[in-house]
């Protein structure tokens, strides 16, 4: 399990970086959404397998967990350097916010079509980056 978590962090962490290569925030984070709308919809899919293990191996100090985690910090940090770049007051609480709609993508992908998830996901990760950058109250 944990040579198998490593591989798929692996592919993702390429997959992002790419998504990421020459484009702004806003545009990087469309590129995500069209790669996880794409994965999550692939046939045999089953769920994002981070959020899979997590649920199967529990103990943080698992080797599975320890895996896990690694590569959830990653991506929180991807998410982090995004929102510091597209200009938001809170970027902590943004990327944490990107993070969800991944995971909740990621969860459901198998569930609908490749662009549908695209779509929706790029749409909420352009409005949490939007509302980021005038909070309430500000």
């Amino acid at each position: 399990m944990v040579a198998y978590l490593e591989r798929t962090a692996g592919w993702e962490r390429s997959a992002v970086s790419l998504a990421l290569e020459g484009r702004g925030a806003v545009d990087a984070l469309r590129a995500i959404a069209m790669s996880i709308g794409a994965d999550s919809c692939r046939p045999g899919f089953r769920g994002c397998a981070f959020i899979n293990a997590a649920a199967e191996f529990p103990d943080a100090e698992h080797s599975v967990r320890i895996v896990v985690d690694a590569h959830r910090r990653w991506t929180l940090d991807v998410f982090t350097g995004l929102a510091v770049d597209a200009g938001v007051a809170d970027p902590g609480a943004v990327a944490g916010q990107l993070m969800m709609l991944r995971d909740g993508a990621m969860v459901s992908g198998y569930l609908s079509d490749p662009e549908s998830i695209a779509e929706a996901l790029g749409a909420a990760y352009l409005a949490v980056v939007e509302a980021g950058r005038h909070p309430q109250g500000a």
